[in-house]
């Protein structure tokens, strides 16, 4: 039996027999670092039965991998191959019967020799062949493919773990031309006939598939009434729960959680010198899925993807279709279908089902562009950020762009000069009374010396006080007074930005916070009746308009509850004003608008019913009439008329719009202003005055002011700038803001966005070196373009490689700059704010009274600071940032965080003669290194794990430590080693490209 335990302050010596029999008590007098007890009687047998208990490791079976929680049995096997090709999944679409694994079983043999002719033929032939090719071995030795293929069910023992998406072989020796299609790669690993040597890996770029040909058999018949059973795939259990109460025992709905697979989060998922072909990896817990639906389908006649309808959700709907064609799920009676409905109601989803449809590939195109493009901007971007600027992580396009907007503003700030100005106001009253009534009111000062006031007209409080004096003299009267109404138009609908800026502005809600009980909203809740019902439309879209049968419902409504006179003529009409527009959904409303607020009291939690009550109004409001407002406008003078004030007021002749603001039944989610009642009295007061009415002037007053900067954003404000130059999309805000609050870019205090020193620089850097990712119209433009994708107007590969041109050119540009020229960059750009700290702001070091402050980036760590540049003769430090200012909580001592602190390394001794043995602190945790650095000789490094004082680590742990990784045996399937490998957060076991981490008990 091969057992794994993890136990608190241990450490697994590396002195390891072939026959391992390793317990606490063998390492607990020597080591302190925390792993602990193998009991391996012999590894060999591990051929006939290999489990662990409590965690999963990624081994892999029969030759093909995948992490599996590793609790099945593995029977031994005499095979005497001497080659394998690991990690290829090939869709089925010539295999009859793909159901049957015993007909895959018989055509193994015969797939054998194909396989590898394909390889060849890859190698020679396509265009991915940029590994290396090694020599042809002779044609006596040959080479067996070993291959899996999980019909009847998705078997995590022999899922793959690496998606390959592969083109079909042409008959004969004629080469396939592969058109505008979606690429992917694969991992093959080639063993060698030696069992002596470790296997070769090569990653080996595959074929690709066409999506212009169809990927199954689509139906275009309605799918509702049911003919027979139905499987359909939502994307959230809570959605699936709801859906099933509707549809009945005939469909079976299960949930996707999401997607299914996704880019490989490693370097070269994206290729551009293959066509861009992709690596895709399933997450594990997308395995259990996928195993659900494939056993769902067993019966079924149809396959229904009823995923989001946008972007995201075309591409689920692809990713699924495809990992089952792979896995040869989908049999050839097993019809497929795509259906989209906005809103979760009983009716929607039977309608949707009735006009099914195929996969809409510009969509799916639009998707790749998506993903390749930023993925290859991070995954670019980032390594050449770690180098430059240590401490800093990767920034995306879109939320380069945000952090642009916000950096810019913190400099608009930072350069402001605030205006000094006066205004005045004076209080009158009339002379004459008609009655004991108040009838006091203000007017503000516009003209003097038969001048125009300008805000900045009066500067000094000199000028101020004698303008004063002169008005204080003055004897006045009514001169003119204006009358007029005007029309104050109801809001738009609600779309995905304005209800995250209305929620932040009035309900204090933050742009995630306000998605995610909106989600809830959208996917349903159940009434008080019992029945479960979606309460509001798709809540991610940028269109305004809104179903013919939803506004019928609304105007029924608002004639019974406020009057035919309240509503609106003629139903409204709304079109997107801003940049990058798609209106592919409806507008943000309830589904039944019957549902009123006031219904839900005691259904919904208090936050849900805040934000269902701003969406009612705010559907409600745009289809009822204009308010009328009434306003007046009363000019006050001297006799010349050389000195003038005027004062204003208006009041609300009709409500209009206004009278659902004001209505009982949207009590519980307003955010009120005041009753309007001072506004009223102040018209009377003015609306009773007559041309020529003489005023008495009862006081005067003077007021400084200063100019202000302009704001700092807040979330609400900043969506509403990136909605309006184009970036991103509405499903793109709310990550975007939570992106570069995680990554300490962006700090949020009493709900305004302020940047961080270390965003700063982030933003100036990429400024400085990519400015086409931080333009703003560069940003808007893609968007532009992939819309145009959506389209089918611009080819998705055309569109990454114009882009990829460009952008290699600057990160090839950006690695050949030298770290102290990003130094000076930063040192001059924030001068004031580096340097505007140090006493008397100067610059020269107070330590040896020669050398010049500068900024520096730190050897040691994360930390930046301002030293002496006569480093290392004077080590004077003036100011160190990053040092201690990031939130370390204590408790969560098993979450390995960036290490800031700046420490010169520690000497713990000598391997040998000359090998010192270094402690170093680095951005991501304490390690041991042997050897000094040497340009073009990484030395051989070994994190620590557990350890947060540098000062307990000793000479004798360091060579422990740099004894990892450890061989612990062979694989019985593959013949590939088994390591132990130590790492900052731990140790973890290593079979091929899979890691699995051990998990640490606490003793």
């Amino acid at each position: 039996m091969f057992q794994l335990r993890s136990l608190h302050n241990l450490l697994i010596s590396p002195q390891l027999p072939s026959l391992v029999n390793l317990t606490i008590n063998a390492v607990q007098h020597r080591n302190r670092f925390s792993f602990c007890s193998f009991g391996v009687t012999n590894f060999n047998t591990l051929k006939s039965v290999t489990s662990v208990s409590g965690f999963g490791l990624p081994f892999r079976v029969n030759g093909i991998g995948r992490s599996s929680r590793f609790l099945f049995a593995v029977p031994e096997k005499k095979s005497k191959r001497k080659k394998s090709v690991k990690a290829v999944a090939v869709r089925g679409k010539d295999k009859k019967d793909a159901s049957s694994s015993e007909s895959v079983d018989k055509n193994v043999e015969s797939e054998k020799s194909s396989l590898s002719e394909e390889i060849k033929s890859d190698k020679q032939d396509s265009k991915i062949n940029n590994v290396k090719k090694t020599k042809k071995k002779p044609p006596s030795k040959k080479k067996d493919v070993k291959t899996s293929a999980a019909i009847d069910s998705i078997d995590p023992s022999k899922a793959v773990g690496e998606e390959v998406s592969k083109k079909s072989p042409s008959k004969g020796k004629k080469k396939t031309n592969v058109k505008e299609s979606l690429a992917v790669s694969t991992s093959k690993e080639i063993q060698d006939g030696s069992a002596s040597t470790r296997s070769k890996k090569k990653d080996v770029n595959s074929s690709q598939v066409d999506l212009e040909k169809p990927l199954g058999n689509f139906t275009g018949k309605p799918l509702y009434p049911p003919m027979g059973k139905s499987v359909m795939v939502v994307e959230s259990a809570t959605k699936a729960k709801v859906i099933q109460r509707y549809l009945g025992d005939l469909y079976e709905v299960l949930p996707s959680y999401g997607h299914v697979r996704d880019l490989a989060a490693r370097s070269g998922s994206v290729r551009p010198d293959d066509d861009f072909s992709m690596v895709w990896e399933v997450p594990p817990s997308a395995w259990t899925q996928l195993k659900s639906i494939n056993l769902a389908l067993s019966g079924a006649e149809n396959l229904i993807i009823a995923s989001d309808p946008d972007r995201e959700g075309e591409a689920i709907a692809w990713h699924i279709i495809e990992m089952l064609h792979q896995q040869g799920a989908l049999r050839d009676n097993v019809f497929l279908a795509r259906v989209v409905f906005h809103e979760i109601t009983e009716q929607s989803i039977k309608t949707a089902l009735q006009a099914p449809r195929e996969i809409d590939v510009n969509l799916v195109h639009a998707y790749l562009a998506r993903r390749a493009l930023d993925y290859l901007i991070g995954f670019n971007i980032s390594p050449l950020l770690w180098r430059k600027l240590p401490g800093c992580q990767s920034a995306g396009r879109v939320q380069s762009a945000a952090l642009s907007l916000i950096c810019d503003r913190e400099m608009e700030i930072d350069q402001f000069k605030p205006k000094e100005y006066w205004t005045m106001e004076a209080k009158f009253d009339r002379k004459e009374r008609i009655s004991n009534k108040d009838v006091t009111f203000r007017g503000r000062l516009t003209h003097f010396d038969s001048n125009k006031l300008t805000q900045f007209s009066i500067t000094s409080d000199g000028e101020a006080r004698d303008i004063e004096g002169k008005v204080n003299s003055a004897e006045f009267q009514v001169i003119s007074m204006k009358k007029n109404k005007v029309r104050s138009n109801p809001p738009t609908p609600y779309i995905t930005s304005t209800l995250q800026q209305d929620a932040g502005n009035k309900l204090k809600f933050s742009a995630s916070q306000t998605m995610k009980i909106a989600q809830k909203l959208y996917e349903g809740v159940e009434l008080s009746n019992g029945k479960a019902v979606g309460l509001i439309t798709y809540m991610r879209t940028d269109g305004f308009h809104i179903s013919d049968e939803a506004v019928a419902n609304i105007r029924s409504l608002i004639i019974e509850r406020y009057g035919q006179n309240f509503v609106a003529q003629s139903p409204p009409k709304y079109f997107k004003k801003v940049k990058n527009a798609q209106e592919a959904h409806e507008a943000i409303r309830p589904t039944d608008i019957r549902y009123l607020p006031s219904m839900l009291a005691g259904v919904l939690d208090e936050e849900s019913l805040k934000l269902y009550t701003l969406i009612w109004s705010r559907t409600v409001s745009c289809q009822m009439e204009p308010a009328i407002l009434e306003k007046i406008q009363v000019d006050i003078g001297n006799a010349d008329k050389s000195i003038m004030l005027r004062s204003a007021s208006s009041r609300v002749e009709f409500p209009g719009y206004q009278a659902v603001f004001t209505d009982i039944v949207t009590e519980a989610g307003q955010d009120r202003d005041s009753d309007g009642s001072d506004h009223d009295l102040a018209f009377e007061v003015l609306n009773s005055l007559k041309t020529e009415d003489l005023l008495h002037l009862v006081e005067t007053e003077v007021s400084q002011h200063h100019t202000q900067p302009p704001p700092r954003y807040s979330e609400a404000s900043l969506v509403k700038k990136l909605e309006e130059l184009g970036i991103g999309r509405p499903s793109t805000y709310a990550s975007t803001l939570r992106v570069l609050q995680d990554r300490k870019y962006v700090t949020v205090k009493s709900r305004v966005l302020s940047p961080e020193f270390r965003g700063r620089m982030v933003s100036a850097f990429l400024s400085h070196h990519f400015s086409e990712v931080t333009d703003y119209s560069f940003t808007a433009d893609m968007e532009t373009e992939l819309d145009n994708v959506s389209a089918g107007i611009t080819k998705w590969k055309g569109l990454l490689g114009d882009y990829w041109t460009r952008f290699k050119s600057y990160c090839e540009r950006t690695s050949n700059v030298h770290i102290h020229q990003v130094e000076k960059m930063l040192e001059k750009k924030f001068a004031d704010y580096l340097f505007g700290s140090l006493p008397d702001k100067s610059r020269e070091c107070p330590s040896c009274n020669e050398g010049t402050l500068i900024f520096k980036v730190s050897r040691f760590g994360a930390g930046y600071f301002i030293g002496c540049d006569q480093h290392p003769r004077c080590k004077y430090i003036a100011k160190t940032l990053y040092g201690n200012d990031d939130d370390d909580d204590d408790d969560e001592e098993d979450t390995p965080k960036q290490n800031t602190m700046i420490e010169e390394p520690k000497l713990l001794g000598f391997k040998s003669a000359n090998e010192k043995i270094l402690l170093k602190s680095g951005p991501y945790g304490i390690y041991v290194q042997l050897g000094e650095d040497r340009k073009g000789y990484p030395p051989k490094r070994r994190p620590v794990p557990y350890v947060k004082d540098m000062d307990s680590v000793t000479l004798e742990d360091a060579l422990v430590l740099l004894q990892y990784p450890l061989t612990l045996g062979k694989h019985p399937e593959d013949g590939h080693p088994v390591e132990l490998k130590v790492a900052k957060d731990g140790y973890s076991i290593r079979h091929g490209r899979e890691n699995a981490r051990v998990p640490k008990v606490k003793m």
